[in-house]
C-alpha cells in the first residue's frame, strides 16, 4: 500500500498514558509529509523528464535508422554511379579503339591507293616519254627526209640541163 502525504497529514494516533508528546509527533509527521510531497513532485518531474528523454531517444533512434538507410542508399547510388561511369568509360574506350582502327584502316587503304596512283602515273609518264620520243624521232626523220630531198633537189638542179628548166617559162623570154 502506498502512503500519500495526505495520509500522513490525516493520521491520528490514539492517546495513551505515558506516550509520546503529541505536538512533537505531529510536527514530525508534518515534516515527513512535506518531505514526501517534495519527493513525489521530484519523482513526477523525473518521470516526466524520463518520458521526454525516452521520446527523444526514440526520435534519435528513428533518425539513426533513417540516416543509416540514407547512407546505405547513398553508398549504393555512389557504387552505381561508379559502375555506370566505369562502363561508360569502357564503352568510350572501345568506341575510340574501333574508330582508331577504322581510321588506321582508311589511312592504309589511302596509302595503297596513292601507291597505286604513283605506279599508274609512272607508267603514264613512261608511256608519254616513249610517245614523245617517237614523235620527236618521227619529226626528226621527216626533217632529215626533207633535208635529203632538198639536197637532192639542189644537186639535180645543178646537174640538170637548161632545157629541163621550168617548162612554164616561155622560150621567147630567153
Amino acid at each position: 500500500m502506498r502512503i500519500s502525504p495526505l495520509d500522513i497529514q490525516q493520521k491520528n494516533f490514539p492517546m495513551r498514558f505515558r506516550g509520546f508528546d503529541p505536538d512533537e509527533v505531529y510536527a514530525f509527521l508534518e515534516l515527513i509529509r512535506e518531505e514526501m510531497e517534495e519527493l513525489n513532485r521530484e519523482n513526477a518531474s523525473l518521470k516526466e523528464t524520463v518520458g521526454r528523454l525516452e521520446n527523444q531517444l526514440k526520435d534519435y533512434k528513428d533518425m539513426e535508422v533513417a540516416l543509416r538507410e540514407t547512407l546505405m542508399t547513398a553508398q549504393q547510388m555512389v557504387d552505381e554511379y561508379k559502375n555506370n561511369a566505369r562502363k561508360e568509360a569502357e564503352l568510350i574506350i572501345r568506341e575510340a579503339e574501333i574508330k582508331g582502327e577504322e581510321m588506321l584502316r582508311d589511312a592504309q587503304e589511302r596509302v595503297v591507293k596513292i601507291h597505286e596512283d604513283i605506279v599508274d602515273l609512272k607508267g603514264i609518264r613512261r608511256h608519254f616519254k616513249e610517245e614523245l620520243r617517237r614523235l620527236i624521232d618521227s619529226h626528226l626523220s621527216m626533217v632529215e627526209f626533207d633535208r635529203e630531198r632538198e639536197g637532192e633537189a639542189e644537186e639535180e638542179s645543178a646537174a640538170a640541163p637548161d632545157f629541163l628548166e621550168d617548162p612554164g617559162e616561155d622560150d621567147s623570154a630567153r
